[in-house]
């Protein structure tokens, strides 16, 4: 289950409240891009339009060897999920508040997946909290790597 991509900057600016998987509907060309691990989910997120979940702003470019003519890397990507889980992301996008992110990107089998989580956006002093406490993490490391 190699991982494709990964969404730092949603850890660092969500607070993570849950996670669900969904497929990825991708074209030819894309799909090798992806499997290259050229695709980058910042900024990217998820809405649900017609009950059908779709991922926007994701940027995943042409693959090299591809013959495509007329190419968008950022195009909107249909998301595969259920219909109770799209009910579900319906409920939890219209909370105030709550917002619909991708994590990763993986294969599970020979299907590329996403990871989408359901976030709630992190104030400005947890992040500098989360950065401290990742810095004291590192001098306390140091420390223990020079006694010994």
């Amino acid at each position: 289950m190699p991982t494709y991509a990964i969404n730092k900057k949603a850890r660092f600016d969500y607070e993570i409240l849950e996670e669900i998987e969904a497929g990825l509907v991708l074209t030819g060309p894309e799909v090798k891009s992806v499997r290259g691990k050229h695709m980058k989910l910042t900024g990217g997120f998820i809405t649900i339009h017609d009950n059908e979940a779709i991922l926007s702003n994701v940027n995943i470019p042409l693959y090299k060897y591809a013959t495509v003519k007329d190419y968008e890397p950022e195009r909107s990507r249909k998301l595969l999920l259920n219909r109770k889980e799209i009910t579900y992301l319906t409920a939890k996008s219209q909370e105030k508040g709550l917002t619909i992110v991708p994590l990763s990107v993986y294969t599970r089998g020979r299907h590329i997946k996403v990871k989408v989580g359901i976030a709630k956006g992190k104030k400005t002093r947890d992040k500098r909290q989360v950065i401290k406490d990742r810095e004291q993490k590192r001098e306390a490391n140091r420390a223990i790597k020079e006694m010994n």
